[in-house]
C-alpha cells in the first residue's frame, strides 16, 4: 500500500485561503498554492513547515497571495507559468497597498515581494519537471489564462489537483480537459449549483447595455481586475463594436501583461484587439472623459473601493445610468449591501444609490455538472473536495451516489488526511 499525506492549511470547506501540503515516503514534501482570502477580515492559512518547492496554479489572491511569507520565511522556490509568475508582482503590491490602506496584518512586507519575484522558476503547460521524487507536469485549467491543474507523479500514485477550473469555453481561456488520475483534488466552488448558460447570459448583458445606451446612460461595469474584465472587454468588442468602452483600473496593466504571454490566450490577436479598442484610462482628466461613455469597466468588482467608487458617486444623480454586476458579491462587500439594502458605503459614507442594478454569470469556474463530469471522465479511486462551500460540500458528494465509484474525501483544515492505495492498480 502507497500512503499519500494532503494537510490542507486553509481552503478546506471554505472558498479562497487556499494552501495544502502533500507528502510520500520517498518523495520531498510539496506545497500546493498559499493564498488568503479577501474577506474582512482576511482569513489567513495555518503557517506552513518548512517546503522547498510550492506549485502556484494561478495568480489569484486566495491562491498567491501568501506565497510572499512562505519565501521569506522558508526560502522555497515557486513554480508556475510564465504568465502566473509574471502577474505576481502587480497582485503582490496590490495586496500590500490594500493592506495598508484599509489597516488589516500582512506577515511579509515588501522585501518579501522582492525576494520572491527572484523565486520563480516558470513551466510552460504539458512540460514535465522534476520536483525531489515527484514529476510534475502542468496543464490548462480554464478558469483565466496561464492558469493550471497539477499533474503529479511518483511511484505508486499519480494525483490530479485541479485548482480553479472551469471546463467551459471562455471569451479568453479554453476550458480544462479531464485526465484519468489515481487521486483527483477538485476544487468545488460551485458545487451548490449550475451556472446560466453562458452564451445567453453575454448576449443579455449586450442587450442591457444597449438599453442604457438608447436611454442616453452610461453602465458601470464593476469587474476583477484579473480575469472577468477582460472577458467583458472582449465580449464586448465581438458582440457590439459600436460602444464607447473606457477602461479603467489594474486590469488594464493585467492585460498588458496578458498580450506579452499570448500562448496562454485563447484568441491572442482578437484580445489585442479588443483591448486596443477601448479607451484606457490613464488620469484624472481620462476619469471625467469616461463620464460620457457608453460603458465604464472597473475595478473593484464587489464595489470595495478602486475606480468603481468614483464613478459611482458621480454616476448615481442620473436615474439613466446602470449598475451592472457580473461576478460574485461576497457578504461584506459593497456589491452585496447594493443588492441586498440598494446602499453600500462610498468614501465610508452608506449612501443609497438609486440607480438599476443587474446581476450577470458569468463565473469561470465550473458549475456542479460540469464538476460532476469532470470527476466522472478521470476516473480517479479516490476524490478529494476543497474549495468549496461548507453548507454546500455535503450534498454536492451525495450526488455520486450511494455507491459512488470511488472513494470521496472532504478534508478539515489543520487536519491529515492521509490516502491509502493499492500499489498493484495504481499509476494507470
Amino acid at each position: 500500500m502507497e500512503k499519500i499525506w494532503f494537510h490542507f492549511h486553509g481552503g478546506a470547506r471554505e472558498v479562497g485561503n487556499v494552501g495544502c501540503t502533500i507528502e510520500k515516503e520517498g518523495c520531498e514534501a510539496l506545497l500546493i498554492d498559499y493564498g488568503l482570502a479577501a474577506s474582512k477580515p482576511p482569513r489567513y492559512p495555518s503557517p506552513t513547515p518548512p517546503v522547498k518547492n510550492a506549485v502556484i496554479t494561478h495568480a489569484h489572491i486566495d491562491h498567491i497571495g501568501m506565497a510572499p511569507w512562505l519565501v521569506g520565511q522558508h526560502g522555497t522556490k515557486l513554480h508556475s507559468t510564465p504568465l502566473v509568475s509574471a502577474l505576481s508582482e502587480i497582485m503582490w503590491r496590490d495586496t500590500y497597498k490594500v493592506s495598508s490602506i484599509e489597516g488589516y496584518p500582512l506577515t511579509w512586507d515588501k522585501r518579501d515581494i522582492e525576494d520572491s519575484l527572484e523565486s520563480w522558476i516558470p513551466h510552460d503547460h504539458g512540460d514535465p519537471f522534476d520536483l525531489d521524487g515527484w514529476i510534475c507536469t502542468l496543464h490548462g485549467a480554464g478558469h483565466v489564462p496561464g492558469a493550471s491543474m497539477i499533474e503529479l507523479e511518483a511511484p505508486g500514485v499519480k494525483i490530479l489537483w485541479t485548482g480553479d477550473i472551469d471546463t467551459r469555453m471562455s471569451p479568453n481561456v479554453i476550458g480544462a480537459k479531464p485526465s484519468k488520475c489515481d487521486i483527483l483534488v477538485m476544487e468545488a466552488t460551485y458545487a451548490g449549483r449550475d451556472h446560466l448558460d453562458r452564451v445567453a447570459e453575454e448576449d443579455r448583458l449586450v442587450e442591457r447595455i444597449q438599453e442604457v445606451r438608447g436611454r442616453g446612460g452610461v453602465a458601470l461595469i464593476p469587474s476583477f481586475a484579473s480575469g472577468r474584465g477582460q472577458d467583458i472587454i472582449k465580449i464586448l468588442h465581438d458582440k457590439d463594436p459600436s460602444l464607447n468602452v473606457h477602461y479603467d483600473g489594474m486590469g488594464t496593466r493585467i492585460s498588458k501583461i496578458w498580450t506579452d504571454h499570448p500562448a496562454y490566450l485563447r484568441d491572442p490577436t482578437g484580445f489585442e484587439r479588443a483591448i486596443r479598442w477601448t479607451k484606457r484610462v490613464r488620469g484624472k482628466s481620462d476619469r471625467f472623459k469616461a463620464l460620457e461613455a457608453d460603458v465604464i469597466v472597473t475595478t473593484s468588482g464587489m464595489l470595495d473601493g478602486g475606480p468603481a467608487i468614483w464613478y459611482l458617486n458621480r454616476l448615481r444623480h442620473d436615474s439613466a445610468n446602470a449598475i451592472l454586476l457580473t461576478g460574485y458579491q461576497a457578504p461584506g462587500s459593497g456589491g452585496r449591501s447594493l443588492l441586498d439594502t440598494g446602499a453600500l458605503p462610498i468614501y465610508k459614507r452608506m449612501t443609497k444609490v438609486e440607480l438599476e442594478v443587474d446581476q450577470f454569470d458569468l463565473s469561470n469556474h465550473a458549475g456542479r455538472s460540469e464538476l460532476l463530469d469532470f470527476a466522472m471522465a478521470c476516473e480517479p479511486r479516490h476524490l478529494i473536495l476543497f474549495h468549496t462551500p461548507d453548507e454546500d460540500v455535503d450534498e454536492f458528494s451525495a450526488l455520486f451516489g450511494k455507491n459512488p465509484p470511488f472513494e470521496i474525501s472532504i478534508p478539515i483544515n489543520g487536519r491529515d488526511l492521509v490516502v491509502e492505495l493499492d500499489t498493484q492498480e495504481a499509476n494507470r
